[in-house]
């Protein structure tokens, strides 16, 4: 227990809980009628009740050398046998075992474990127990018996007496726990029935594992809160993502408050292990950006600014490539403005900050050109109808400023598409569909993300304008490079 103590971690465990919006009715931070709360302050407790089951013989000192119980263990597995404890110490007379205790004798505490352990019902998996015989064992001569350690020989307990004792004394009615601990839940009925206490109501469930179904583990470099934070991850939709495992709710959705999941929970666990599935934490991200920025909020507000920050840092200090130039980029206002604008028009692919200006960047700086193969099938239309493209530019620049809104523009491409059709010889459809790949690529220099007339509304004409003309002098500039090739 003291070699896994680290700093800090204590004060982490309240930050990070305190983040994801969980609080907490008592604790070793607030204290609470059943303290002292850090087991390291029980000790007195754990070596009481440990002195009241070797005085009602329900436990017994071992004084056998690990190096002893390591050779016993290496044989046992050599004959395929699961290395419990042969009971070599559990017939010492209680007065001598008393005297080499006194004499400092190294020594650990065991549960003496009947043969037939109580079976109990677990909440989740029903009817649970079964005879502990191990007719291998039996043939082979080996006695074995799976008294557990309860407290060790530097006198700090192990979980099985401690949890016992702790749940006891802060009137515990119902541990859930993880399913890996029902094997161990007889004994841990074995010490309440030795301290005549009634034992809590008890429901297993399943471990939360990888993709390659391996347990999730901090010491294998599982989930880490802090992570998730940094990434810009909503408390919110961590906690939902969570509380969302193992356990089946009657709900018409899966996006659930704090509240809503306080309000719905009972204990209809699922059996068996869950593999954690990062998709349905997107999903639920995306579901409470969008909720953040219809209700036009504090957390709307939240939003802007993180986002805000995020776009001005990478800006001032380009992460990924220190010579990066960013031309023509907005600043201050503007900036979390033309932040704020698009997260309204984008709020339902809303997933961190990183991807949002990652995958809207051309709303904020004059991102570049494609190149020629991102427009696919549409190359050889877009490069041959240029004089036909050309169009497209003078009809927008029609369009004067206090008319340049969603609308209009929305106008202005059906007028061009009626206008283009038969000139390029295709289907409504198709004219449609290459008006708006031009567009896209001028003005979004390739990107995705809303249509081009909300686009291009929030774009602001000025703006627009400059990314077709830059897109025609690029076009016709390839256009008088082929007329001369093809003249040669």
């Amino acid at each position: 227990m003291k070699k896994r103590t680290i700093p800090d971690a204590e004060e982490r465990l309240y930050n990070d809980l305190r983040w994801s919006g969980i609080e907490w009715d008592e604790g070793p931070d607030i204290g609470g009628p059943y303290g002292p709360y850090k087991q390291s302050e029980r000790t007195a407790l754990y070596l009481e009740h440990s002195e009241i089951l070797l005085q009602s013989r329900h436990a017994y000192r071992c004084f056998c050398s690990s190096e002893k119980l390591n050779e016993l263990a290496r044989r046992r597995a050599s004959l395929g046998l699961p290395s419990d404890y042969d009971r070599s110490c559990e017939g010492i007379p209680p007065e001598q075992s008393d005297e080499r205790a006194s004499a400092g004798e190294a020594f650990v505490i065991r549960l003496r474990v009947p043969p037939k352990p109580p079976e109990y019902v677990d909440l989740v998996y029903g009817s649970v127990g079964k005879p502990n015989d191990n007719k291998k064992a039996q043939n082979l001569g080996e006695a074995l018996y799976e008294d557990p350690v309860l407290l060790k020989s530097d006198g700090l307990p192990t979980y099985h007496l401690a949890n016992v004792v702790d749940d006891h004394h802060m009137k515990i009615t119902h541990v859930i726990r993880a399913a890996e601990w029902m094997s161990s839940t007889p004994k841990h009925l074995i010490l309440y029935n030795a301290f005549g206490w009634k034992p809590p109501e008890f429901a297993h469930v399943g471990l939360l594992q990888d993709s390659s179904h391996q347990k999730f583990s901090k010491r294998k470099g599982g989930l880490n809160i802090r992570k998730f934070d940094e990434q810009g991850i909503f408390p919110e939709a961590l906690l939902n993502y969570v509380a969302l495992y193992g356990w089946s709710h009657t709900q018409t959705s899966d996006v659930m408050s704090l509240s809503d999941l306080v309000e719905s929970f009972d204990l209809k666990f699922t059996k068996g292990n869950t593999v954690v599935e990062p998709h349905k934490l997107m999903y639920l991200q995306k579901k409470y950006a969008q909720k953040y920025i219809d209700e036009n909020g504090p957390q709307f507000e939240a939003l802007i600014d993180t986002s805000f920050t995020k776009i001005q840092q990478e800006f001032e200090a380009p992460s990924w490539h220190p010579d990066k130039v960013y031309p023509n980029h907005l600043r201050g206002q503007e900036l979390k403005a033309r932040v704020a604008g698009v997260l309204r028009i984008t709020a339902k692919n809303y997933t961190t900050a990183k991807d949002f200006f990652d995958n809207y960047k051309y709303f904020f700086y004059d991102t570049e050109f494609p190149n020629l193969e991102w427009l696919g099938g549409m190359r050889v239309i877009c490069t041959n109808h240029w004089p036909q493209l050309h169009f497209i530019n003078e009809k927008f620049k029609d369009v004067p400023h206090e008319n340049w809104t969603d609308s209009v523009l929305k106008g202005t491409t059906s007028a061009i598409v009626d206008k283009l059709g038969p000139e390029l010889n295709e289907t409504p459809k198709e004219t449609y569909k290459i008006v708006q790949f031009y567009l896209r690529w001028a003005i979004a220099r390739g990107g995705s993300g809303p249509s081009m007339h909300t686009t291009m509304t929030l774009l602001g004409r000025s703006t627009c304008l400059q990314r077709l003309d830059e897109l025609a002098a690029m076009l016709e500039s390839r256009s008088q490079e082929a007329t001369e090739s093809n003249s040669h």
